[in-house]
């Protein structure tokens, strides 16, 4: 059975999914939620099987669910001023994401996620941190809606900001949170202007979100049984794998 997608590529092409298709998105889904790096890890796992647009869309959509859920809990432990003024970076960075997103080639979109996912790693790993202040706010604000727009990976930079920020652990994770959902809900008019929304992927966004939820309860379990040390260096060998395939479908389509 194909389902036939709606969503107006940069090619012009319309793809058709498979039942395999469906199964390999939702699973992706699934493992992304299960390293807790939804992310990180969704967008090159589904462009494995799927145009990197799609991906986007499909995890955007996720993102803006995940917002809606936690919005109620967490609107009263955000720093606002910090997330208002991540947020107005944001608005200016996420254009310039969405118009990138458009221009380049399936193919090299998987190479350049890729690098993305790979170089937020290496900031991890090395414990990239941001003096703060305004000016530097705004443009970790700039930098996390171009990847938003581009990726849907507006993380990288929003997190090296406020972890070099005196932020209490409970604030930042709440801050982070909102800031992602609105981070999406800039890239959504995008989205829709240019094309690249559709029944098809709303319907896999929908239709993946429990299995979101599940994988998010299951890592949450696998965190507390390896402890924080064992399930960082195993998420980010996992996270390094699924950037390597991604970028490695890119290269094989360049060739």
């Amino acid at each position: 059975m194909f389902v036939k997608t709606s969503c107006c590529m940069s090619s012009g092409l319309t793809v058709e999914w498979s039942a395999a298709t469906i199964v390999f998105v939702c699973g992706a889904v699934f493992i992304a939620a299960v390293l807790r790096g939804i992310t990180l890890a969704a967008v090159p796992l589904i462009s494995i099987a799927l145009s990197p647009t799609e991906a986007v869309v499909i995890t955007i959509l996720l993102q803006c669910m995940i917002g809606l859920r936690d919005l109620p809990v967490l609107r009263h432990l955000v720093a606002r001023t910090t997330l208002v003024t991540l947020s107005v970076g944001a608005l200016i960075g996420t254009p310039l994401g969405l118009m990138t997103l458009y221009a380049l080639s399936a193919d090299t979109m998987r190479v350049v996620i890729a690098i993305i996912v790979l170089l937020a790693l290496l900031a991890l790993i090395r414990q990239v941190r941001v003096k703060p202040g305004p000016r530097r706010a705004l443009a970790a604000g700039v930098l996390s809606g171009l990847f938003s727009g581009m990726a849907a990976m507006p993380g990288p930079p929003a997190v090296a900001y406020l972890l070099g920020t005196s932020t209490p652990a409970v604030q930042t994770r709440a801050t982070l949170i909102i800031f992602f959902f609105i981070t999406s809900l800039f890239t959504l008019p995008g989205l829709w202007v240019q094309g690249m929304l559709g029944q098809p992927t709303l319907l896999m966004a929908v239709g993946s979100f429990p299995l979101l939820m599940i994988g998010t309860h299951l890592g949450g379990w696998v965190f507390r049984q390896l402890g924080e040390g064992r399930y960082e260096k195993a998420a980010i060998a996992m996270l390094a794998a699924t950037a390597i395939l991604a970028a490695l479908r890119g290269v094989w389509g360049l060739l």
